[in-house]
């Protein structure tokens, strides 16, 4: 009997986390019948279950329909707010700390700078510290807190219980408990740019399987295959940074010469010209020829790793990173020079910018408890 009830209970827990999976996906609220037409349900288990919804303050009205010539419905949709997440983006020195509601909106954000460590404790207490004065300055509810994701400039291992080597943390072969005990939330922790490449995914339309390029102070990248991360037999899939475009060139951090980090990252444009990225691009629109010489250069070489990434996975490539605001003006360019040299596209269409320019990295992390919520409602 105990064991037809809890199948009774599992079917119950089902059939409302569809109602509200189908809210949740709608592009508008919804009414009842509208529901229960489209989920071929009855109207009393829609009544039923989105009481339940309503009382747990995860289903919120949003206005009526119009009029037929009887009472108007009610239109419901999912309560955006009812939770939310947090995800860090770690850097040697500073935080990255973003809010994402239920639909990973952000609500909240702030960088705040750190004391360089090579201490994961110590690192961990830093940023417990800051997550409590994130909370209690923006006003958000622990109660509605999912937990805390984490990403880190890092390679983990295939468990995730280990840094197998962070160079721009000066960390290598460390455990990540001593970060886990020092956050009194649950937490998950993640590769940084695997971590913008999920939340890059979640925005896709269609939601198939893509690579994701991030192109920032270094360059990196992910391989999502229909959502879920290929991370390779020793964590390091998408390494895009460290694909050879240009062979005996530019010398890399990695020690190799030629990598696609050596002329594509922020710093080509930045640091080493000692302006900001910024400075870089209005002197670019501005008609600067030294900027305009490098900036053919940078669309040379990463063209070269485009076509690479698409010959070997066959699949969207995402532009994303800090660099990728800046990019709408030359995407056709850089398109025409990855066609160039691909023999199967005559458009390279398939060469995409972001949805999220500015906080994918923790928007991203964010999102592994706004799933697993959804998941297990």
């Amino acid at each position: 009997m105990e064991k037809l009830h809890q199948t009774a209970t599992e079917r119950r827990r089902i059939t409302r986390n569809h109602i509200y999976r189908y809210l949740y996906a709608a592009p508008g609220s919804r009414s009842k019948q509208e529901i229960a037409d489209d989920l071929a349900l009855s109207l009393p288990t829609v009544h039923q279950n989105l009481s339940e919804l309503l009382r747990a303050e995860l289903v919120r009205p949003d206005g009526m329909s119009e009029s037929t010539g009887g009472r108007r419905a009610m239109r419901l949709t999912v309560a955006e707010n009812a939770r939310f997440a947090l995800g860090v983006s770690v850097s040697g020195d500073h935080f990255r700390i973003l809010a994402a509601n239920l639909r990973l909106e952000e609500i909240a954000y702030r960088k705040a700078s750190h004391p360089r460590t090579v201490s994961l404790g110590e690192l961990g207490r830093l940023l417990a510290t800051e997550l409590e004065r994130f909370l209690r300055d923006f006003g958000l509810n622990r109660d509605k807190l999912l937990g805390v994701g984490i990403a880190l400039p890092a390679i983990l291992n295939a468990e995730r219980t280990r840094i197998l080597a962070a160079p721009t943390l000066h960390l290598h072969d460390v455990d990540l408990q001593p970060l886990s005990d020092a956050i009194p939330y649950p937490i998950t922790v993640s590769n940084d740019a695997t971590s913008g490449g999920y939340a890059e995914w979640f925005a896709q339309n269609e939601q198939d399987s893509m690579a994701y390029l991030s192109l920032e102070g270094g360059v990196g990248g992910a391989v999502l295959m229909n959502g879920a991360p290929y991370t390779g037999l020793n964590g390091r899939s998408g390494e895009f940074g460290h694909i050879c475009v240009q062979p005996g060139g530019l010398p890399c951090q990695c020690g190799q010469h030629g990598c696609l980090e050596a002329y594509c990252s922020s710093a080509r444009i930045s640091t080493d010209l000692g302006i900001t990225v910024e400075q870089f691009f209005d002197g670019l629109a501005s008609g600067n020829l030294a900027y305009r010489t490098l900036w053919a250069d940078y669309l040379q070489h990463l063209a070269v790793a485009l076509v690479t990434i698409r010959m070997a996975l066959d699949c969207n490539i995402v532009l994303g990173g800090y660099l990728a605001q800046y990019l709408a003006p030359y995407l056709p360019e850089l398109r025409r020079l990855t066609a160039q040299r691909d023999p199967f596209n005559q458009d390279a269409a398939y060469v995409r910018l972001c949805h999220y320019p500015k906080h994918a990295v923790p928007l991203g992390v964010a999102l592994h408890f706004i799933s697993r919520f959804l998941d297990q409602l």
